[in-house]
């Protein structure tokens, strides 16, 4: 007697049903991947319209940077910030003999321009002598450029440096000299950066540091 064996039976999948699920996964896949793309295109965009975030202090209105009547350059040539138009300028006032602040705001300046690569040679840094009987524009000069070729010195007699000084709201104070004849100056330490239209745009304290420099100038540039 043969036994009979009870199969279970496994419905057929319909064509039709199965083509409806593959076009209902493709337009779902195909929705994600729209959603990434558009997230993906609006932190570029948001990324791009941030205003940028200065390290220093901005001017609201950028002024005009004042002139620098009576300054002589450190190459001879008189100073006259129309001769940088189109370029960034940074105006330090300090001296020679300055034990710290000075040197490191020079070599903290250099290494942001060259950090520019080409475009650094669109920043001029501008050292005003706050000490000019101890600053000759040689000496000067020489001092400046020990930092970086391109910068250059300025200087004055007493009155002169006094005059645009205050123009710059830039203090300064000599102090009596040692039995050695040394003395110290107290002085406004500001890194100023004028902007290529000549417009005093930013100001930055003695704690920033070459890549946020790097940065600001990259934004002046512009």
């Amino acid at each position: 007697m043969m036994e009979t064996m009870n199969r279970t039976e496994v419905p057929e999948t319909k064509p039709g049903r199965s083509r409806r699920w593959t076009r209902v996964l493709r337009t779902v896949v195909l929705l994600l991947v729209a959603v990434g793309a558009g997230l993906l295109v609006a932190q570029v965009a948001v990324r791009s319209f941030r205003p940028h975030a200065y390290a220093g202090t901005v001017f609201p209105s950028a002024p005009p940077a004042a002139a620098l009547d009576g300054l002589t350059l450190s190459s001879g040539d008189p100073a006259n910030l129309d001769d940088f138009a189109g370029d960034v300028v940074l105006m330090y006032f300090g001296y020679t003999h300055c034990p710290d602040v000075c040197p490191t705001t020079l070599s903290v300046a250099a290494e942001a321009i060259d950090g520019l690569g080409d475009d650094g040679e669109q920043v001029q840094l501008l050292m005003i002598s706050v000490d000019p009987a101890r600053d000759p524009l040689g000496d000067l000069g020489a001092y400046v450029q020990h930092f970086h070729p391109d910068f250059l010195g300025a200087g004055g007699d007493e009155d002169a440096i006094a005059d645009v000084a205050s123009l710059y709201g830039i203090y300064y104070e000599l102090h009596e000299p040692d039995n050695t004849g040394n003395y110290v100056v107290d002085h406004t330490a500001t890194l100023m950066g004028i902007d290529p239209d000549g417009n005093l745009k930013v100001l930055w304290d003695p704690s920033v540091t070459p890549d946020d420099l790097e940065a600001d100038l990259k934004e002046l540039i512009k």
